[in-house]
């Protein structure tokens, strides 16, 4: 398929961490016909490096990268002439009927697959569990963390989800901080805080929060938001860099590689 670089349409579901960090990695390197898609009501935990908080605040930049949100598909072409990444509530993801994109990513991470198929773009490519490459996607990347994490799959599936957080200084679930109850999440905390072991974090429905390791806050869910129990609220950073929060993932970029490779392997520019 000849396509010059900058002529090539990218769609991807979702716009949370793993799929801000690919489109990103697609931005700068000189992929920008991007759009993406998003719930009216996303709940990203890692929110300063989530481009679906354009939706609640109207833009945000990550990492020298713009995303707008728009509330027209008409809009797109505008903000692609403005070097911006337009963001758009979009549930049905129908833009994609409207733009025909050369290329689909399903980055909701949702653990299954919720309606992708091959017949959606030239190229469609799942993240993780719930795709099956050359049945409902193209191409899937795996996105467990470990040996394989970025690995791409041209046949068959990528590891069935685990339910273990992925390990960060040996810490998986101690790291995780998930709702206690069902109600409103409030917390008088910041991103980027230094935290402690035993410390109350946060308060749902009258029922608090304890940080179950000493770290960062890398990321917590927006104060005031309606959640049920068990959802992630929180994200604790043994690591202790502050700076961590601002940026993107080690797994992050390692899949928006693997989504450029997959891109260029298909195409010829």
């Amino acid at each position: 398929m000849n396509l010059k670089l900058n002529e090539l349409i990218i769609g991807v579901k979702g716009a949370g961490e793993l799929a801000s960090g690919i489109a990103c990695r697609l931005f700068k390197s000189n992929i920008k016909h991007i759009f993406m898609m998003e719930i009216d009501n996303p709940l990203a935990v890692r929110r300063q490096v989530s481009f679906c908080e354009a939706v609640h605040d109207g833009k945000i930049i990550v990492e020298g990268v713009e995303a707008i949100k728009i509330t027209s598909c008409d809009q797109i072409h505008q903000s692609w002439d403005e070097n911006k990444i337009p963001v758009i509530v979009d549930p049905d993801w129908k833009c994609i009927k409207t733009l025909n994109p050369d290329v689909v990513v399903d980055a909701i991470i949702a653990k299954k697959n919720l309606g992708t198929s091959m017949s959606e773009a030239p190229l469609t490519i799942g993240l993780g569990p719930g795709f099956e490459a050359g049945k409902n996607v193209h191409i899937a990347v795996e996105t467990n963390r470990g040996h394989n994490l970025g690995r791409i799959i041209l046949k068959g599936c990528p590891e069935p989800n685990t339910g273990i957080p992925g390990s960060t200084n040996g810490f998986t679930h101690e790291r995780v901080l998930r709702s206690p109850s069902t109600g409103t999440f409030r917390s008088d905390l910041d991103i980027g805080v230094v935290v402690k072991k035993g410390q109350v974090m946060a308060n749902v429905n009258g029922n608090d929060v304890i940080a179950g390791i000493d770290g960062v806050l890398r990321g917590q869910i927006r104060n005031n938001t309606e959640v049920d129990i068990r959802l992630k609220i929180g994200d604790i950073d043994p690591r202790g860099k502050v700076e961590y929060c601002s940026t993107i993932s080690e797994k992050a970029r390692a899949i928006g590689g693997s989504v450029l490779e997959a891109v260029l392997s298909r195409y010829n520019f």
